[in-house]
This record gives C-alpha cells, structure tokens and sequence, in this order.
C-alpha cells in the first residue's frame, strides 16, 4: 500500500489511540508523544518504515499535507487564562493536518494523494 492508504487503513482501525480523525473527518489528528511510541516504535512492526516523527511528517508533506494551526480564544482574567495555557500546553503535543484529497466522507479522493 502507498502512505496515504497506509494511513488511511490506520485511521479507519480504531487500533490507534495516537492517531484520529478531527474537524469533522477532513483533519488528521497526530498526538506526536503517543504515535511516537504506538506505531512508530512497533519493533518488527513497522506501518511506515521510520521509527522518527520528522520523517513521517516529511512523507506527509510529500504527499500534500499541510500543518494546521489550532486557534485558542483567550480569556481576559487572569485565572481562565492560566487554565487555558495549561490546556493548550498539553494540547500542543497534537498535530493536525489538512490535505483536500484526504477526506473520510470521500475516500475516493485518496487516490488523488500524489507524491510530489
């Protein structure tokens, strides 16, 4: 299988807590600590033949994906904004990325996942 289908079969899964769906099945979601450790460092296993981040990332932007940035509103008080910078600490160990060929509603569109 080529890497979009590869990662298409392990999103569809439900084997994966590392790796998921968002905004509505047109994001991949990559929680980058976990993946690291549940796909990536599978000894004999390997889904993608790397066992680092930056080089599964680099296949997903040859492929044609893009990093999104989530946007957090911030609260005026003080104590809400410290909550909320908690919160997106811990939330800024998940990545998210965008390809308009990569949608769960259309799979069909995979195929039109291309490496550059």
């Amino acid at each position: 299988l080529r890497f979009p289908q590869k990662l298409w079969k392990m999103l569809e899964s439900g084997k994966f807590q590392s790796v998921w769906w968002s905004e509505g099945g047109k994001c991949v979601a990559i929680n980058k600590d976990l993946f690291e450790v549940e796909v990536l460092g599978m000894e004999g296993q390997q889904v993608f033949h790397t066992q680092k981040i930056k080089s599964f990332m680099r296949q997903l932007n040859a492929y044609g994906f893009t990093k999104m940035q989530q946007n957090f509103q911030r609260s005026a008080s003080l104590p809400e904004f410290l909550a909320e910078e908690a919160a997106a600490s811990a939330h800024s160990q998940i990545l998210y990325y965008y390809n308009p060929s990569f949608n769960r509603a259309h799979p069909w569109l995979s195929e039109m996942c291309k490496r550059r």
